[in-house]
């Protein structure tokens, strides 16, 4: 068991009206725990720990260092807010939060658990290449979340293939919103870095105040990338030093079609002001594919061809 494990709260551990059944995942920032709640309904519940500025006392009590005590509760407050903020929030595109509460000197989000599997998983364990149809529908119904999430003023900052849950029933569903993270790290090196390389846009390296809807939409064009290759596109701060990236309209020429190839690179700009500009907008483009009709072949043509080839 890492260190890391070792901080989390132990199979068995009541918290309020939850009993903690195992550890989802961990992080730098937080871990999320799978639990019953007292109608023995399945939930999971995230719990605000960033280990390199605090640390779990015997009790389960969270304690920040000693000169941490000030951005600890910094990051404390942006979680709580964010957790305020998603409860408003019911749409089925978008993680529920059923309940957030204080306890052990922190502070916890309970939020609907989902069944299926990350389109990380998915990517990986699908046999063949991913559909173009499968890359807009899900993507299409993601932007419905993203954009309810941006009307609230709220921004993701971590989207990315693990990040987005795909369903029994094929829906996606956007996990783990990293904008409490973001705001903790703009103050400590030391923290675990509040982007994902790869999927992060290049204004999260750089400058916070570019930060945008159009900073969501570039993490989305490296995820649609990411359906294209089964790996995550060239970090963005790289890119700005030497672009390396093989655009998306040469990687999958003649594979897929020339629009979604467009959008893709369209939204992987490193200027963010040549990205779509709203998720409603990169939503309509991805809605506007049609087809192009197969050519049919008349049983005359047929005849022709038939005559026409050598013996």
């Amino acid at each position: 068991m890492s260190s890391n494990q070792t901080l989390a709260l132990s199979t068995g551990y009541h918290l309020q009206d939850y009993e903690i059944r195992k550890v989802l995942s961990s992080g730098g920032f937080s871990f999320v725990y799978l639990a019953r709640d007292k109608n023995k309904k399945t939930v999971a519940i995230k719990e605000y720990l960033p280990t390199s500025i605090a640390q779990r006392a015997e009790n389960a009590t969270v304690l920040p260092n000693a000169d941490d005590v000030a951005l600890f509760r910094h990051g404390l407050k942006c979680f709580f807010d964010e957790g305020l903020s998603l409860a408003k929030i019911d749409h089925k595109n978008i993680v529920r939060v059923l309940n957030f509460f204080r306890a052990n000197e922190t502070v916890y989000m309970v939020m609907q658990y989902e069944r299926g599997k990350s389109l990380q998983d998915y990517i990986l364990e699908h046999q063949g290449l991913v559909s173009e149809q499968f890359i807009r529908r899900v993507f299409s119904e993601l932007s419905n979340g993203l954009r309810e999430v941006h009307t609230q003023k709220l921004l993701h900052l971590d989207i990315k293939p693990a990040n987005i849950y795909i369903r029994l029933d094929g829906s996606p569903v956007l996990l783990d919103f990293g904008s409490a993270r973001q705001a903790l790290n703009e103050n400590l090196a030391k923290s675990s870095p509040s982007y994902t390389p790869g999927f992060a846009s290049p204004e999260q390296y750089y400058d916070r105040k570019l930060l945008g809807p159009w900073s969501d939409i570039y993490s989305i064009g490296a995820t649609m990338y990411a359906c294209l290759t089964r790996t995550s596109p060239q970090a963005a701060n790289l890119r700005i030093k030497n672009d390396l990236l093989t655009p998306a309209t040469k990687l999958g020429k003649n594979i897929y079609s020339q629009s979604l190839l467009e959008i893709i690179d369209k939204c992987l700009s490193l200027d963010y002001l040549e990205r779509p500009q709203s998720v409603f907008s990169l939503q309509k483009s991805l809605l506007e594919y049609t087809p192009e009709p197969k050519k049919k072949i008349s049983f005359m043509n047929k005849i022709v061809d038939a005559l026409n080839k050598p013996l």
